[in-house]
């Protein structure tokens, strides 16, 4: 009998099947990287919405890679993990070799892959389509922890939302939830531009955070839809206390069949 593979290896190859049923599923490749990247392009191009941004590609760009964390995190890894558990693959999967934490990291690493590519794409074509820039105050370190707790928070939120939900009811409410980031979200419109209790509201959601810190970290301060001037370690406070609570419910409530 030969000797069983070690973590590392079992969860990459793990991630490695993740990615190739990714592309296997048309209409979840569409919401998670068309989908964003057409709403850069048009609310870029058409002035539909004032985003308070002398460009609108300063605002809409980080806003656009917040909604595709969403679209990748929340909605597609939700959806996929609850009908994975209606039918009955993740029981089957617990039969492996490979354990529960396993299968999580390396579907949350299938869902980072695809959010680099998702990050690539929108930058480039902000880039080449619209002439933008990064600004001066520009930071990658704090725009990959903005990608990284971001994802964290919205894994969290679709694990736990399929660990309770039927497949179905979770399709539903993962597009509710992901329309209503989307309006509420500070990625089209900026949140303090809402009536004052919807602001209020908006603002206490992960969503308007993380697209504060992508635009601290892509250099675009004087657009953002909170009021983190510079200093955005009050919309990463916010994300992270959502990224534990999620996680932590997530992991306590989740049922596998």
């Amino acid at each position: 009998m030969s000797r069983p593979a070690s973590r590392a290896r079992a969860i990459a190859a793990m991630a490695a099947t993740e990615l190739r049923l990714v592309l296997r599923r048309g209409e979840n490749l569409f919401a998670t990287i068309v989908i964003p990247t057409l709403v850069l392009v048009l609310f870029s191009s058409v002035g539909i919405v004032s985003t308070g941004a002398t460009r609108p590609v300063d605002f809409l760009l980080p806003g656009s890679i917040a909604l595709a964390i969403i679209a990748t995190s929340l909605v597609s890894l939700g959806i996929t993990t609850a009908y994975d558990r209606s039918y009955g693959v993740l029981k089957r999967l617990g039969g492996s070799p490979l354990s529960r934490a396993e299968l999580i990291v390396a579907r949350i690493l299938a869902v980072l892959v695809v959010e680099a590519v998702q990050v690539a794409l929108l930058v480039g074509t902000a880039i080449v389509v619209l002439g933008w820039s990064p600004g001066p105050g520009a930071s990658g370190p704090l725009l990959i922890g903005g990608v990284l707790l971001g994802t964290i928070t919205f894994a969290g939120l679709g694990l736990l939302l399929a660990g309770i939900l039927r497949a179905e009811t979770m399709l539903a409410v993962a597009n509710l939830l992901f329309l209503g980031f989307l309006a509420l979200g500070g990625i089209v419109v900026q949140v303090d531009r809402l009536p004052a209790p919807v602001a209020d509201i908006a603002h206490a959601l992960p969503a308007a955070p993380l697209s504060d810190l992508l635009r601290v970290g892509l250099g675009s301060t004087g657009v953002a839809s909170g009021a983190v001037g510079t200093d955005p370690s009050s919309a990463a406070v916010l994300l992270a206390v959502w990224g534990a609570v999620a996680v932590g419910l997530a992991a306590a409530t989740f049922s596998w069949e």
